[in-house]
């Protein structure tokens, strides 16, 4: 029943991410040129609706999908990582056109050349583990 609901979800978001045209490589150009505000508007959307998620699960009693209870922790500073971290991921996605969610709507929308970046994806992950030790965090 778990794993229904979560492939229930993925689907809910792969049908919210096509329709709001956020898998658009014509839309992710514009915003990576400051040409359209939409982009911006829906990542905006998407940071309020976190804050105020995370505000809500901090106040309520909520447990995990496993019955644990949530842990808030507060992680150290990391201001290298984070810009390292940034970078890398803006680079790749302003290259691909897409960040790593609407990899998979792609995929699911029957884009199959987004193979060539999934498999990169993969790639870099890999090649990432391997030096970890070496990158500030």
């Amino acid at each position: 029943m778990k794993k229904l609901s979560f492939l229930l979800i993925g689907i809910l978001f792969g049908i919210i991410m096509t329709k709001s045209e956020a898998v658009s490589w014509y839309r992710i150009q514009e915003m990576f040129r400051f040409q359209s505000i939409h982009m911006y508007g829906i990542i905006g959307v998407a940071v309020i609706l976190g804050a105020a998620m995370y505000a809500l699960l901090k106040k309520m009693d909520v447990k995990t999908v496993d019955g644990l209870p949530l842990n808030f922790k507060a992680k150290p500073e990391t201001y290298k990582a984070s810009l390292f971290g940034g970078t890398v991921f803006g680079l790749g996605w302003a290259m691909t056109g897409a960040c790593p969610g609407p990899l998979y709507v792609l995929l699911g929308n029957g884009y199959l050349v987004i193979l060539v970046i999934l498999i990169s994806a993969f790639i870099g992950t890999f090649v990432y583990g391997k030096i970890r030790h070496k990158l500030p965090h």
